[in-house]
């Protein structure tokens, strides 16, 4: 987001503290529509003090008043922080020779979306199971794929690899709605779409009874959490990457109150085994969160370690299903993928890699099920 839409975003926290949770919700429908707020167009005629200046016009998030919202929006999936564009099919990851990498669409009875898929070129043997990337807000499958990285590791340990895609008519910013009620059931919403999408890759595979594991960023990460609480029966692992626990939200305003670190009474533990990561330093999702994620933990064991220029502890235990638990805690990094690549949005290079991480903790589980 650019630093117009988050001012948007900061005047809508203030409404929530203030108490005012309409107002709020009017700042955040005016800033994603195109609109100028009342409260906005009064400012724009009231001076700041008697006397003084009146306050300049308020305007939408950094562009001329006749620039589309959805041109804006393109921008800003292009944008990354490393540099570079992550448009559709630019900075496309390397592929590697007889693999597969190709967009493809899942229509089911929840719901329809694009998708990517990566097949390894099968030099290690048979595919071992299936793994499912939801990307963060403004990104794109192919932008999360080259800052991950995901594919050549997945080359390397015979995983197919599944990105599902947002669609902007579903989210103007490309994010998974993980605060919608009706998104956060197992019978329909996004939860249901993408366990149906799962489940369809896993069958044309011959992978069922590996079942399906989950990772995603932010957003993605959230949405990762839902759909492992709401299909436990389908999820046999996940990994949650600045992300937040099921329940953590009902609506926008209650999304940001969140991801603020505000107390989320009705947000779930996960209930799979899990591996969450989360910057010390994260000023977007508060990383209270992860805690929130795995819950009460016994057996716990900690330990600290170092990457090519981060320090991170790791507390390992057992959930309250008795599932393995992981949580990394990166110090000094930010909202952004540990260990990423400079070719995607979202990224931290300085490490530990949580791709080559994550993917351990499920090669570990995906090794214990049977068959």
């Amino acid at each position: 987001m650019n630093d117009d839409f988050m001012a948007a975003m900061r005047r809508t926290l203030g409404a929530v503290r203030d108490g005012n949770p309409a107002k709020a919700t009017r700042i955040i429908q005016a800033a994603l529509s195109n609109t100028v707020p009342p409260e906005a167009q009064a400012n724009a005629r009231k001076p700041d003090h008697p006397g003084g200046p009146a306050r300049p016009p308020w305007r939408p998030p950094s562009r001329p008043p006749s620039r589309p919202l959805s041109q804006v929006l393109a921008d800003l999936a292009a944008r990354r922080q490393a540099g570079g564009a992550n448009l559709r099919g630019a900075h496309a990851p390397d592929l590697p020779e007889g693999a597969v990498f190709e967009r493809r669409r899942h229509d089911g009875p929840h719901g329809a979306r694009d998708y990517l898929v990566f097949r390894p070129s099968g030099r290690t043997g048979p595919a071992r199971g299936v793994v499912m990337m939801l990307h963060g807000c403004t990104q794109t499958p192919e932008d999360f794929a080259a800052g991950t990285g995901m594919n050549r590791h997945a080359e390397d340990h015979g995983l197919i690899v599944v990105y599902p895609e947002q669609s902007r008519t579903d989210n103007l910013q490309l994010c998974w709605n993980w605060f919608r009620p009706g998104d956060q059931r197992r019978d329909g919403g996004e939860t249901a779409l993408l366990a149906g999408l799962g489940a369809a890759v896993m069958a044309e595979h011959g992978l069922e009874s590996a079942g399906l594991c989950v990772a995603g960023l932010s957003a993605g990460g959230a949405m990762a959490a839902l759909l492992a609480n709401t299909h436990p029966d389908l999820v046999t692992a996940t990994a949650v990457h600045s992300g937040l626990a099921a329940g953590s939200a009902q609506d926008v305003v209650s999304a940001f109150a969140a991801m603020r670190g505000d107390a989320a009474g009705r947000a779930e533990a996960l209930k799979v085994p899990s591996i969450i990561f989360h910057g010390s330093a994260d000023a977007t999702v508060a990383p209270v969160n992860a805690g929130r994620l795995a819950g009460p933990l016994t057996a716990a064991v900690e330990r600290t370690g170092r990457g090519p220029s981060r320090r991170f502890d790791v507390l390992s235990g057992l959930n309250a299903s008795g599932h393995r638990v992981e949580v990394w805690r990166i110090d000094g990094a930010g909202h952004a993928w540990s260990g990423g690549k400079v070719e995607g949005s979202y990224t931290d290079p300085a490490g530990p890699d949580a791709s080559a991480e994550l993917l351990r903790f499920f090669l570990a589980i995906l090794d214990q099920k049977p068959g």
